[in-house]
């Protein structure tokens, strides 16, 4: 099975990463007020002064394949763990926080916005990994059993779809 790159136009064979450029709630915001009220970056991003994010990786594994399925996602932080992080950023040493997941998914017909997760730290330029708590969710479920090719595919064309 195969895609096209939204980025390059190309048709790649692996399975993609799928990732979000901002949290839910900063894509809520109008775009005339977008510079006057969302800090963003790649990996950080701020709203209203009063909400603090940081982007990281969901994995799935999947059966029978040396590739998990990524989501690059933002999770919510405390300031006081954002600030933790900025000031760390490149360390594993630091952490795990929580955070609640700040995105949509729609992963298993389910919303995924507001589950709550772990934030582990990896350092050395990796972005960190983000642990759903368990729960009953597709997601959660899909995180620590994992999941086929046939539906991982199916996943990454839903989202590309």
């Amino acid at each position: 099975m195969t895609y096209t790159c939204s980025c390059c136009g190309k048709v790649h064979d692996d399975l993609p990463d799928l990732s979000f450029d901002r949290p839910g709630c900063a894509a809520d915001v109008p775009e005339e007020e977008m510079d006057a009220r969302v800090k963003l970056n790649e990996d950080l991003c701020v709203v209203d002064n009063e909400h603090y994010f940081i982007r990281g990786v969901i994995k799935i594994p999947i059966h029978g394949y040396e590739q998990d399925l990524g989501f690059g996602v933002w999770v919510s932080q405390k300031k006081e763990s954002f600030e933790t992080y900025l000031n760390n950023y490149d360390t594993p040493d630091i952490g795990p926080f929580f955070g609640w997941l700040s995105n949509e998914l729609g992963f298993g017909g389910r919303k995924t916005a507001n589950l709550a997760t772990m934030v582990h730290f990896q350092g050395n330029g990796q972005r960190p990994l983000i642990e759903l708590e368990e729960s009953d969710h597709p997601l959660s479920v899909a995180q620590r059993n994992g999941i086929s090719l046939d539906q991982a595919w199916v996943i990454v064309h839903d989202y590309l779809g």
